[in-house]
């Protein structure tokens, strides 16, 4: 380096007191970004001090740094001579900063007596770090960005040889190097994480789209939404559904710190009744438009909620970034609730790619909700439908009645299973259970039909059961009702000794039972029949038992006796061990306990059961 190259350096290094004060250079968002990714600290730094060794031994100098300067400080990764406390703390503020003017110029610093120098005679590191002498070259990024210097500092005046500078300029050079592969390798890191975090969110959305259409039930639906999100797309999650009114009814909370559930659940608490007419989640549900905001403060809380507590819970939470979006039914053109996603301190904030990623999760709860909702109002209308098919027993004197319908509980509660009783003019009881095949609306329409024919064909008649289920059979197929059913039809009439003359009928459906009062338990079963509807007329025959007191007959569809692991006879052999030693039960409390152990239910049950008294 020529002498006039050594003077032009200390002329561009503003040894004339004219350049603007340093100040907007350092706060380059992209310098400190740069700055950032290097993930480097007040901490030693193995490579970095090899630098200030070097500089130190090759250009003589007492005190050697690699000094990296943000918006607040300068820091030194690598260090060697600083005095105490210096040398410890590795950074100062700064009022202490020389490196901070080489950023502002963008260029070499070479100062030989600084307590002369314009620019840097009352910056304090001259007193308390006995900086006279200093020379200093950028250390930059692959964009040219200055993020510190390489200095050699002496407390005593010094004037830099054209060698020694150009050591420092060639040392500076190595760092700068460094710097750029530190960079480079988080950037890679960085590609990678998000490499990952992509493959994982892929992942995320066809779980939660299976986890979604799994269930039926709305809350279910928002616990497993809010507890996917987090923590792989933020620290905590809020999602809500709307009520009637527009606003927020049914909120669930997750939070990736088990320890703060308590807060975040109160934090969902209070979204149903301290929202203010500010609030982002309002805004969201009325306009159907995300909001993101990537530098969040507790500001956007206390602006949108009523009260203190809610900006002090999100205060315990995390809060720096959020965004929200709407759950949306496209099908209806409806917004049904929002998610609310937050990330605390230690987080990169919210970007547009998770933006995407979480209208792309709206949409899908917002299907899920609709269905559900939709489902609610059809299982609502079919429990309806249902219940109006069920009939009232009648009270019939020498005889005790009992009833129960279940349908399988994770579908819409109507079915083609069914019973009936009532009494004839004469005083008999006719009893009546069937199954028509299929679990729809067109099940039980069709089961409707057959229980009014049913009536319609018995009440009033003396005919035996056997010819009234032919009569039966007659008529399905002369009307073309689309029929295929089983059934058993019963007749109890009084058998003037305190018991029960029983004459019954079985198309197809599995055999009655009787608990005798002794505890026995009989199949009563007969050669099988062929069931309701088809084609070819049938002969329907008779068969007759008896009820002695405390005796009953139990009458069921195969729901209680049927699964895919075992025969229906194996189900049957299961029920009469289940029934020994239920003779005493009262028959609301028999029929519960056959319903109670009816486990893995794969069938609606119907279930009668008569005891003569």
């Amino acid at each position: 380096m020529t002498d006039g190259s050594r003077d032009d350096i200390a002329r561009r290094a503003g040894a004339d007191g004219d350049l603007p004060r340093p100040g907007a250079a350092l706060r380059d968002a992209d310098r400190l970004r740069a700055l950032a990714e290097t993930r480097l600290d007040s901490t030693p730094d193995e490579a970095f001090d090899r630098f200030a060794r070097l500089v130190g031994d090759l250009l003589d100098v007492p005190v050697a740094l690699v000094s990296l300067v943000d918006s607040e400080r300068q820091f030194f990764p690598g260090e060697v001579g600083l005095p105490q406390p210096w040398a410890e703390r590795r950074e100062t503020p700064l009022s202490h900063s020389f490196c901070q003017h080489v950023i502002d110029i963008a260029a070499p610093m070479v100062i030989p007596d600084a307590r002369l120098h314009p620019r840097v005679r009352t910056n304090l590191a001259i007193p308390d770090l006995g900086v006279v002498a200093y020379a200093g070259m950028p250390l930059t990024d692959l964009d040219g960005r200055v993020l510190g210097s390489l200095c050699a500092i002496d407390s005593k005046p010094r004037a830099w040889t054209r060698d020694q500078l150009r050591t420092l300029s060639d040392l500076a050079a190595a760092c700068s190097s460094e710097l750029r592969l530190r960079i480079a390798l988080q950037g890679a890191e960085q590609a990678r994480r998000r490499a990952e975090e992509s493959h994982e969110r892929l992942e995320l959305l066809a779980g939660l789209t299976e986890t979604l259409a799994g269930t039926m039930d709305v809350q279910v639906a928002l616990r497993h939404l809010g507890a996917t999100m987090v923590p792989l797309l933020a620290d905590w999650s809020l999602v809500s559904v709307v009520g009637r009114d527009g606003q927020p009814r049914d909120v669930a909370a997750a939070h990736r710190d088990p320890a703060h559930t308590a807060d975040v659940t109160r934090f969902a608490e209070l979204m149903r009744t301290r929202l203010g007419t500010a609030s982002i989640t309002r805004e969201v549900l009325r306009t159907g438009r995300p909001v993101l905001v990537s530098a969040g403060s507790l500001t956007d809380v206390t602006r949108g909620t009523i009260g203190p507590e809610m900006p002090e819970l999100a205060a315990r939470l995390g809060f720096t970034s959020h965004l929200t979006v709407p759950i949306t039914d496209a099908g209806r053109g409806r917004v049904l609730g929002a998610i609310t996603l937050v990330n605390g301190d230690g987080r990169r904030p919210f970007d547009d790619g998770d933006l995407i990623t979480a209208l792309d999760v709206g949409r899908r709860a917002g299907q899920a909700i609709g269905n559900s909702w939709m489902y609610g109002e059809q299982r609502h209308v079919a429990h309806v439908l249902q219940h109006s098919m069920l009939p009232t027993l009648p009270t019939a004197e020498g005889l005790e009645l009992a009833a129960r319908y279940q349908p399988v509980a994770d579908r819409v509660e109507v079915g083609g299973d069914w019973y009936d009783a009532f009494r004839q003019p004469n005083g008999d009881l006719i009893a009546a259970i069937g199954d028509v095949a299929g679990h729809d609306i067109e099940a039980a329409a069709i089961m409707g039909q057959l229980r009014n024919l049913v009536r319609g064909n018995a009440y009033g008649r003396p005919d035996a059961v056997g010819e009234l289920m032919t009569h039966l059979d007659d008529v399905i197929r002369g009307l073309r009702i689309p029929a295929a059913a089983t059934a058993t039809l019963v007749r109890l009439r009084a058998d003037g000794a305190g018991g029960q003359e029983v004459s019954w009928c079985n198309a197809g459906h599995p055999p009655p039972l009787v608990v005798r009062a002794g505890g026995d338990v009989e199949v009563v079963s007969a050669r099988p029949e062929p069931l309701l509807g088809l084609a070819r007329p049938v002969c329907r025959t008779t068969q007759r038992a008896t009820l002695a007191a405390g005796d009953t007959l139990l009458l069921f569809t195969d729901g209680l006796v049927e699964r895919r692991d075992r025969t229906i006879d194996e189900g049957m052999t299961e029920l009469v061990e289940r029934l020994a030693g239920t003779e005493k039960l009262p028959l609301d409390e028999l029929c519960d306990t056959l319903l109670g152990a009816a486990h893995r239910r794969e069938d609606d049950i119907a279930l009668l059961a008569v005891r003569a008294r």
